[in-house]
């Protein structure tokens, strides 16, 4: 049944945004949101995640309204995988879709959803905007050449076949037969594409999602500036528009620093301490953990490692105790003000795309060690494409994280990375100011959104 609303009401732009509720997706969404609300205030903005994850969102006052799903997936306990939470969600998410926006509008005294906006990976969020005969906008939070690569899926489906064909015969293979990925090697593609589970119910989402982008009235990209892949995108697709890294556009509150990160930082020379993280759901297995332990101990530099509890089990016996003097292991850091700790010198990094954005913004060249989905493009780019890291994908042993350790933190290619780093962040900067690209495309969306 078609959403609707009360045609007597008055015209009021009224957009509803739907986050994919898992990893680091609802934050970025979030910032946009909000910064949305700011930029348009007479219009009304009606959030909508996870009961659950929207507990952890600063509040905000005004027009930017949150929303729980009407009711939450069971887990099935310890017994299912997240994937398997995951496809149960997404199953679900037409209904939970349609309802959240039948209460959105209930919730404002019946003004009706006039633009539909949501995470790609929630692209279903399409059907309800069809019924609603509204447009649909599609934000991409991933690297924007991974949503290039899975656009291209078929056709590198066609070339290389998939599965258990594709690999090891064709893994070195660059694919500079599609444009923009000139660079990037077959190893280098996310699961699903042509190796992995291709037929994983997440495979089976993106692959839907790459369908059906062509039907979004805009495709939002979070990225950096000189990055941006727009003109290589396929011509099915309609506007595309680069806004910047999306925690720049509406900065969150400052992280509290639980763990006393920042005073250890403190008493610290500049540039001399090694960041150790590997995000929410990235881990080592335990043989790599331990080699990066070894590299940590035997190169007698300071060190920031968040590491959960349960983790540290994989540890080598007396590696804590033998490092206490010059590395602290935390649970959890505020990783932006770290970052932007002068005390650091280098990042090691899953090169998760938010945190190669804070990497960057905050001067901070990298090594990188990815574990899954873009983080294998994301790290040949960091290293080929832009020159500001060193890519550890072969894996970690201690003598060759020692290596590239100290060639970034004291030799001349390090300080060649610091250079083009910072390139980079003034780039952003300025397209981020008024008048820049970023901040012209930022305009270009809130009169798409706010469009009645």
């Amino acid at each position: 049944m078609a959403v609707s609303g009360n045609s007597s009401l008055p015209r009021r732009p009224h957009v509803a945004l739907f986050a994919f509720p898992f990893g680091s997706h609802v934050a970025p969404l979030y910032s946009l949101a909000r910064a949305l609300a700011t930029a348009a205030p007479s219009a009304i903005f009606s959030f909508v995640s996870t009961a659950k994850t929207l507990e952890s969102l600063p509040r905000t006052a005004g027009n930017l309204r949150l929303l729980p799903f009407e009711e939450e997936i069971p887990d099935g306990g310890s017994s299912v995988g997240f994937e398997e939470v995951i496809g149960r969600f997404l199953e679900a998410a037409p209904g939970k879709i349609r309802a959240a926006a039948n209460s959105a509008a209930a919730d404002v005294g019946g003004i009706p959803v006039s633009c539909v906006v949501s995470d790609a990976f929630m692209w279903m969020a399409d059907f309800v905007a069809e019924e609603m005969e509204v447009p649909w906008v599609a934000l991409f939070l991933g690297f924007p050449l991974a949503l290039l690569a899975h656009a291209h899926t078929d056709d590198l489906r066609s070339r290389f076949g998939s599965e258990d064909q594709v690999m090891p015969t064709h893994a070195d293979e660059l694919l500079d037969f599609i444009p923009g990925l000139d660079t990037m090697r077959v190893c280098d593609l996310p699961e699903g594409i042509i190796f992995g589970n291709t037929n994983s119910k997440f495979a089976l989402n993106i692959h839907s999602m790459v369908h059906r982008l062509p039907r979004a009235a805009a495709i939002v990209l979070s990225t950096l500036a000189g990055l941006e892949p727009d003109s290589t995108f396929p011509n099915t697709l309609n506007l595309t528009l680069p806004i910047g890294p999306l925690n720049l556009l509406s900065p969150p509150p400052s992280s509290p620093d639980k763990e006393n990160c920042l005073p250890y930082l403190d008493s610290h020379e500049p540039s001399s301490v090694v960041y150790v993280a590997f995000g929410t759901f990235s881990a080592l297995l335990p043989a790599e953990l331990a080699e990066l332990a070894h590299g940590l101990e035997e190169s007698g530099v300071p060190f920031l490692w968040s590491l959960k509890e349960e983790i540290r089990s994989n540890l080598p016996e007396g590696f804590v105790e033998r490092t206490r003097l010059r590395g602290k292991i935390v649970n959890w850091a505020p990783q932006v003000s770290v970052l932007s700790h002068p005390a650091v010198g280098v990042f090691v990094t899953h090169c998760g795309w938010n945190s190669i954005h804070e990497s960057i913004m905050s001067d901070m060249v990298m090594l990188c060690r990815p574990i899954f989905a873009d983080h294998r493009m994301i790290a040949r780019a960091v290293e080929s494409m832009w020159g500001v890291g060193t890519n550890l994908n072969s894996g970690i042993t201690r003598e060759g994280f020692v290596r590239a350790m100290n060639a970034v933190l004291k030799g001349d290619d390090g300080k060649k990375m610091r250079k083009r780093v910072v390139e980079i962040r003034e780039r952003t900067e300025k397209a981020l100011s008024p008048g820049g690209h970023f901040s012209e495309n930022l305009k270009s969306l809130v009169e798409l959104v706010c469009r009645i």
